[in-house]
């Protein structure tokens, strides 16, 4: 393999989505069932890579990327229900332990206990958390051993992302803002924490359907669910400038005189009853889910910092798409694919591609500017890997 990454800049297959008559894309909410999953696991990751560097003075061979939440039971009733069986979140993969100096039981399940606790409303309590974490193999392990410090790939796999986002895009995460804001909640204390957002645009028409979980002890009946409902899509058009057409809770009985037919819950979330979740089934590295972009299917949550270019690349990708788009003025659109070979140095990948979206044509001063950004963005890999180990990087 050559000292230099191949870098490829070519004219994108297609418009830039803007110019397209249809789109779509989704986000989980940070109380969805898969986005707890996908919480839980990058938390332990972050916790674990700090644990190695204050033991070992490096972050060791892990992957603890496969997470399983299964529901629990619950009986809602208007006033406040109960929960009758715990939530269960399983986090599973492998970590060195030298020696058997560490707990990595404690380590992992300290650190889901108090990601729950930070990102959803209801009590830590009524999740049971599981580890089942194992030593890994001796090869992957002595990726992290050689003398050269070099950080290297620990699989063969690929990262995408692009830039930029479009006015729908925008639009879907600008609604998931509100709907976790302090001041939305403060406003809707029976909002709850799980919710999921579809946007679908037709020519220049915006519309949104959001599922909202309601917590029933907030909620006097079935008269005043309707009445929160009312209010809270009001206020969401209101604070959405760019959404013509919006949708809380299409699923509901308009005609509901009980508990049933609506979207009511005893915690905020769909996981104490109605939904489970897995590490990997929601938002990528951006925060959405879009079918008509380039994507990977990658679970980015969990996965090792320093080597695992499932969880770097993608997240490099993307901000290498975001620099091409500010800094090329020509660029309209971009989107960029990073390929590893497993056990080559992280900031020389297989293959680095770019597909741009000019304004006008591809021309070679263009070409060269977008190659200059991949090659900065390359050379400077290091420096996101410390981002991920610190957890200041958002990777779902």
């Amino acid at each position: 393999m050559a000292d230099q990454p191949s870098i490829v800049v070519q004219l994108a297959p297609h418009p830039p989505l803007s110019r397209r008559p249809v789109e779509m894309c989704e986000h989980k909410g940070v109380g969805h069932p898969d986005t707890l999953t996908d919480g839980a696991c990058e938390a332990a990751a972050v916790a674990l890579a700090q644990v190695y560097l204050s033991a070992f003075g490096q972050v060791l061979h892990f992957n603890v990327d496969k997470g399983l939440l299964i529901a629990g039971q619950s009986e809602p009733r208007f006033g406040g229900g109960r929960i009758v069986e715990p939530i269960k979140l399983i986090v599973c993969g492998r970590a060195s332990n030298p020696g058997g100096r560490l707990d990595i039981d404690a380590i992992v399940t300290t650190a889901v206990r108090e990601h729950l606790d930070r990102s959803v409303r209801s009590a830590s309590e009524h999740f049971r958390v599981v580890c089942e974490i194992r030593e890994g193999s001796e090869s992957l392990k002595q990726l992290y051993l050689r003398p050269d410090l070099v950080r290297r790939a620990n699989d063969t796999s690929f990262g995408v992302g692009y830039a930029p986002l479009s006015e729908l895009e925008r639009a879907v995460l600008g609604v998931a803002a509100t709907l976790r804001s302090a001041e939305f909640r403060g406003a809707f204390p029976a909002a709850g924490d799980d919710f999921k957002i579809m946007g679908v645009r037709f020519g220049l028409e915006h519309s949104v359907t959001v599922a909202l979980a309601m917590i029933d002890r907030h909620v006097l009946g079935a008269r005043n669910y309707l009445q929160i409902k009312r209010a809270i899509h009001s206020c969401l058009m209101e604070r959405s400038a760019r959404v013509t057409d919006l949708s809380v809770n299409a699923l509901d009985d308009e005609q509901a005189d009980s508990e049933r037919g609506i979207y009511l819950t005893v915690s905020g979330l769909s996981a104490e009853m109605g939904d489970d979740g897995q590490v990997g089934r929601g938002n990528r590295v951006n925060g959405l889910i879009t079918p008509g972009r380039p994507m990977s299917l990658e679970a980015a949550a969990g996965k090792n910092p320093v080597s695992h270019v499932g969880k770097i690349y993608n997240v490099l990708a993307n901000a290498i798409a975001r620099e091409v788009c500010a800094e090329v003025a020509e660029v309209a659109e971009a989107s960029v694919q990073l390929v590893s070979r497993i056990g080559q140095p992280l900031a020389r990948p297989w293959a680095a591609v770019v597909d741009v979206a000019p304004l006008n044509r591809l021309t070679t001063s263009i070409r060269a500017r977008v190659e200059a950004v991949v090659a900065r963005r390359l050379n400077a890999v290091d420096d996101l890997t410390e981002q991920l180990i610190a957890g200041k990087t958002a990777v779902y």
